[in-house]
């Protein structure tokens, strides 16, 4: 007999109860998360709130949390959720962001990883980000305490305790020390 799969879509996930997992879809398949620890949290909660305070008060855009999820494909559906993601003023409708996913992939994605992350998994979200539209992509290294930045799939640097990390052209004017983000 031949085994059937179901094709879950960001209709599926939406409407799933919140009973407190994490869980993001890829290509038509759900992955439930496992959950971040504490440091992975503090990390988190380093990068956005200096960012989220720079992008209010020079007006420009949003920062999202962790479960924001954006609708990366369609047919097969993709919604992923980065630990935290901007998208510039220009970009947020009106009314404000929508009520589901988002049909857009963020202007930047910051991925913090733990050490339950495998290394091809960490990469291909980064591929995954660029090629739906992100137009740059932070992936965050508690444990080397470094930040490899993506402004493409070719443009890569990495930078270490002692550098400052910068918005470029995505984020204009924001800079963090990258130790600030470990401390």
């Amino acid at each position: 007999m031949a085994e059937t799969s179901t094709v879950t879509t960001a209709e599926d996930l939406l409407r799933l109860p919140d009973d407190g997992k994490r869980r993001e879809l890829v290509r038509g398949e759900l992955r439930e998360m496992v959950p971040a620890g504490a440091r992975h949290g503090s990390v988190v909660m380093a990068l956005a709130a200096p960012l989220s305070q720079h992008a209010r008060t020079s007006r420009l855009g949003i920062v999202l949390a962790a479960k924001t999820g954006f609708r990366l494909s369609r047919n097969p559906d993709t919604v992923r959720a980065p630990d935290v993601s901007f998208v510039a003023r220009e970009r947020v409708p009106v009314g404000g962001p929508p009520d589901g996913y988002w049909d857009l992939a963020p202007d930047l994605a910051v991925e913090v990883v733990s050490p339950n992350d495998a290394a091809a998994e960490v990469q291909a979200k980064v591929q995954m980000w660029l090629e739906a539209g992100s137009r740059l992509v932070w992936v965050v290294y508690p444990a080397t305490r470094s930040v490899v930045v993506h402004r493409s799939l070719k443009d890569i640097s990495t930078l270490t305790a002692a550098d400052v990390l910068d918005g470029g052209e995505v984020v204009p004017g924001f800079e963090l020390c990258v130790a600030e983000a470990f401390e």
